[in-house]
């Protein structure tokens, strides 16, 4: 498994060196005025990538606190509806072991 990674990262790095490589081109960044540069078509690409994945990261940061409280949240109900089941279920053996006031029917005869 460690060989698949580390080909697989390879991969990626030589990916990513050609392709700095090949698209060394200046790009005009214009934005009302504030901004007015160029910048290297390749540094443009990685730059939103990882801008992207960072909004990705965060995103799911939130997803998985709201899942952290969903479960905090099911587990309390959990433990709730286990106490309740087993104040239940003493309440009915209490009620089976008490002698009860009616008659048998060995002595009805």
């Amino acid at each position: 498994m460690k060989f698949i990674y580390t080909v697989i990262v390879s991969l990626l790095v030589l990916f990513v060196i050609t392709f700095s490589l090949k698209n060394t081109a200046p790009v005009p960044l214009e934005y009302y005025g504030v901004i007015n540069t160029s910048v290297a078509t390749y540094l443009l690409i990685f730059i939103s990538f990882f801008v992207g994945a960072i909004l990705v990261g965060l995103l799911d940061i939130m997803e998985r606190f709201r899942l952290i409280r969903t479960v905090r949240r099911l587990n309390k109900k959990v433990k709730e509806l286990e106490k309740k089941l087993s104040s239940s279920k003493s309440l009915l053996v209490a009620e089976e072991t008490e002698p009860s006031d009616r008659p048998s029917e060995e002595t009805s005869i």
